[in-house]
């Protein structure tokens, strides 16, 4: 039995509030999607030539619901939370948050020469605060073994402290964006695929030990 953590707070409020951050976060990218009005003359080649706002918008959906997996993997596994780990997980939402704002950059400016660089590498790095955010949350919640159930095996701990961080692809990809912007973004979606596969990140752990 692990002894109580001082300051030790529940994990419902936690849990609650961040699962309506994400759930408003992945539903104002939708409100990003939207016609100009003149284009009633030429509706169908209006709603074809926002293909670079659907690949934003695709993109960030899926991380989006991933991060949320894997927030929600982890939250599982706790047995009770801490006031570092509040103010961690505010973090994230922050990021979180703030994704439908570089999603509608990119969208507009994807296939603008002047600006595309910009917003592509913009995007990239809202990723990567996102995904580092997450990955310090995740940590952090690691290494408190005061925090997590105690049919968590110290193995399942371990194994997913050493596994690499994703942040790695987010950096690497946000350098392709500042060369070729648009493979940047499609690699952005090429990552969020990748993390989507089940038993591809370390948070599959906390959410086989967590069940």
């Amino acid at each position: 039995m692990h002894q109580p953590v001082v300051n030790e707070l529940g994990l419902g409020r936690l849990e609650a509030f961040s699962d309506g951050v994400f759930a408003i976060a992945i539903t104002l990218l939708v409100l990003e999607l939207s016609v100009a009005e003149g284009a009633h003359a030429d509706l169908l080649g209006a709603i074809l030539d926002l293909w670079p706002a659907y690949l934003a918008y695709i993109t960030s959906f899926l991380t989006i619901g991933v991060f949320w997996l894997q927030h929600s993997a982890v939250t599982n596994a706790l047995r009770a939370a801490d006031a570092t780990l509040y103010r961690i997980n505010l973090l994230v939402l922050l990021m979180a948050s703030f994704l439908p704002f570089p999603t509608k950059v990119v969208g507009q400016f994807v296939e603008h020469r002047d600006a595309e660089r910009v917003a592509v590498v913009f995007y990239g790095l809202a990723l990567l605060a996102l995904d580092l955010a997450l990955t310090a949350f995740i940590r952090y919640a690691a290494e408190q073994r005061s925090l997590i159930r105690a049919a968590v095996s110290e193995e399942t701990v371990t194994s997913a402290l050493r596994r690499q961080p994703s942040y790695a692809l987010y950096g690497g990809a946000c350098v392709v964006g500042f060369l070729l912007p648009t493979l940047g973004v499609a690699l952005y979606l090429a990552i969020a695929l990748y993390l989507a596969i089940p038993g591809r990140t370390v948070r599959r752990l906390f959410r086989r030990a967590g069940s």
